[in-house]
């Protein structure tokens, strides 16, 4: 493992990456078992969620009092379809472990009303006390949730457009239709909220993205920008999504 400063990790593989957030997950959980945690979906999480349901079924770390708030949900698709984020969330990780699915929260992305849909996610985050970790992702075009390029920095949870970059990137989830065009999503200053963000990012096709994130200050085209005013965040990447070669 490699490591440039105390918030940026840099380790040789995708499986090294996987490993160290959930290990960061268990170490939350384990030091305040009602943790409230803020979730994200995509390929790269796939393999930390494995890690903890292995690791719950090691005796390593019970969900049972944790609350959790994912970042975001499509529009125009039902929550029991394959590709929506509560069912895609069930089968990674909620159906595997002791979590009280009743604690476990996603936008309302189907509603008549999304701006009040959205205010009663921020008041839902509020009245559970507020994140302690919040688990992100990043697309090639710099959106962290589906925050895309323009995003307002103190943006919160809205029903947005997605761009063609994340309907492609999103398309191999949807074999059986197109990709949804919309979404409700926390925003910038939501996530902003956190007391500790973990940003994970493997593979060549995160460089760009991730460079531009960490460099020069908040940048309207790039949102995951704003993470360089977060004074816990903590970047983990393998080597290739760093710019680096490939460690030994």
């Amino acid at each position: 493992m490699l490591v440039s400063s105390s918030q940026r990790l840099i380790f040789s593989t995708p499986e090294a990456v996987a490993n160290a957030v959930a290990d960061l997950i268990i170490k939350v959980v384990q030091e305040k078992p009602s943790a409230t945690l803020g979730l994200a979906t995509g390929g790269t999480m796939e393999p930390v969620y494995a890690r903890l349901v292995t690791a719950f079924k090691h005796g390593e770390i019970s969900f049972s009092a944790v609350t959790s708030f994912n970042l975001d949900e499509y529009a125009e698709l039902p929550p029991e379809h394959p590709g929506s984020y509560r069912s895609t969330m069930n089968a990674l990780l909620f159906d595997h472990v002791d979590i009280d699915k009743s604690r476990t929260f996603l936008p309302e992305a189907n509603g008549s009303e999304p701006d009040k849909s959205g205010a009663r996610y921020e008041d839902m985050i509020a009245a559970a006390g507020g994140i302690d970790l919040q688990l992100l992702g990043i697309g090639r075009n710099g959106h962290i949730g589906f925050n895309e390029p323009g995003s307002a920095r103190d943006s919160r949870t809205r029903l947005v457009n997605l761009h063609t970059d994340t309907l492609e990137a999103n398309a191999r989830f949807f074999a059986d239709r197109p990709v949804p065009r919309s979404a409700m999503t926390m925003g910038i200053g939501t996530i902003m909220s956190a007391r500790k963000i973990a940003l994970v990012a493997t593979g060549a096709s995160k460089t760009d993205a991730i460079h531009r994130a960490t460099q020069g200050g908040f940048q309207a085209d790039c949102p995951a920008s704003a993470l360089q005013d977060h004074g816990q965040v903590t970047w983990f990447l393998d080597t290739a999504a760093a710019g680096l070669q490939r460690a030994a």
